[in-house]
Order: structure tokens, then sequence, then C-alpha cells
């Protein structure tokens, strides 16, 4: 004897209804993986400029240890009378107390080099020697600006006000200041740095040759 009753029907999704559902899936995963690169090349984009913030102020600190510790070093010739110190617009030279990498006794000759790349972005490059020590190359310092380039500031004994000069000429004094440029575009940064060890009386040295460490007093020693 067969069971009387109303059996239900056989539900399920018809083929439009799972194509409808299989296009909304790949429409939501196709955003979340969009939010996802998204949100990856913003972590990746934050990572690079904070690397950049903080070799741009590594590289400032450089040049400012390195100008603030010039020592008053006397070049070797007859009267030797001539400072080491040289600069103008592009490049500058001189005689510090301060070393990149902290292993040369006494003071190193710094080079300073503004060249251009291939782009046509301007770079400054810094080259570091010492007594009895080769060239240890160039590193670089700053990069990709339209220009970098100095000025120096010279006050006459006599005269109440300086200037600022883009070519230092004068081989019995030193600047009191030196301004770095770096310029992008319509937007300029300047560094004023003071060079801390202004010559004085009893605060000379004379370059001697091989003669390993010299120092004057007050200069800032690198470590």
């Amino acid at each position: 004897m067969k069971a009387s009753g109303i059996w239900p029907e056989e539900q399920g999704f018809t083929l439009l209804e799972l194509v409808i559902s299989l296009t909304m899936m790949g429409i939501i995963l196709l955003i979340v993986g969009a939010a996802m690169r998204l949100g990856m090349r913003s972590v990746d984009s934050g990572e690079r400029r904070m690397a950049s913030v903080e070799r741009f102020r590594a590289s400032l600190n450089i040049v400012e240890a390195q100008i603030e510790s010039q020592l008053p070093v006397k070049g070797q010739g007859i009267d030797g009378t001539s400072y080491l110190f040289q600069g103008d617009s592009g490049s500058m030279q001189f005689p510090t107390n301060f070393s990149l990498w902290g292993q040369q006794r006494g003071y190193v000759i710094v080079s300073y080099k503004v060249v251009q790349d291939e782009s046509g972005k301007q770079e400054l490059h810094m080259e570091e020697s010492g007594t009895g020590i080769a060239s240890r190359g160039e590193v670089r310092l700053f990069e990709l600006f339209d220009r970098i380039y100095f000025d120096y500031f010279y006050k006459d004994p006599a005269e109440e006000k300086g200037n600022w000069v883009e070519q230092w000429q004068w081989t019995d004094s030193l600047p009191g200041k030196i301004r770095l440029h770096l310029v992008n575009g319509d937007k300029e940064m300047s560094f004023i740095i003071p060079v801390e060890t202004a010559p004085a009386q009893g605060n000379i040295v004379t370059a001697l040759g091989n003669t390993g460490a010299l120092h004057a007093p007050g200069a800032r020693t690198g470590t």
C-alpha cells in the first residue's frame, strides 16, 4: 500500500542564477584584488619616501659635519700663507677633522663635485682622501635635482656687512659661512652652514706632508 501525501518539489539553482552568482563573485574578487594591489603599492611608495627622506637627512648631516669641522690648514710653499680651501659654485675642497669612514687619524681632504646624470639631473658627489692613503672613491650624497650649487659668505674686515659669492678668491682667509642650494623646478632649499673653525691667532695648522695627526683647537673629531 502506497503512503499518501504531497511530496515537496525538488529545489535547485537555475542556470541563469548560477551565471549571475559566478559573475558577482568574480567582480568581488577583482575589487578585493585591486584594493590589495593599491594597498601594497601605497606601502611600497611610503617606504621609498621614508628611505629617500632618511638618505637626504644622512647626506645633509655629513655635509654639515664636514664643513663645521673644517680646519684652517695652510698649504706647503715658500710663504705657507695660502689656505687649502677651494670653492666655486659647482665644487669645493677643504681639509676637515670629520672623516666619513672615521678611520683616518688627523685631517682628511674632502672634495665635493656637482655632476650631471644621464637624464640631465644633477648630483652631488663627495670624495675623501687622507695623508698617505689613496682616495676612497666617490660617494653620491644628493641626486635628482635640477640644480645643485654652493656660495660663500665673505666679509671684508674693514666693512660692516658681508656678501655671498659663488667663487672663493681669497687665499689668505676662509668663508665665514657656506650655503648649499638644492633646486627642483620652482622650489629651492638653502642650507647655511657656519664654518666653526674660523682662523684666528694661534688656531692655524700648517700642512707638513706625511706627519700624521694635525688638529686645530675646537675642531670636531670624526667617529
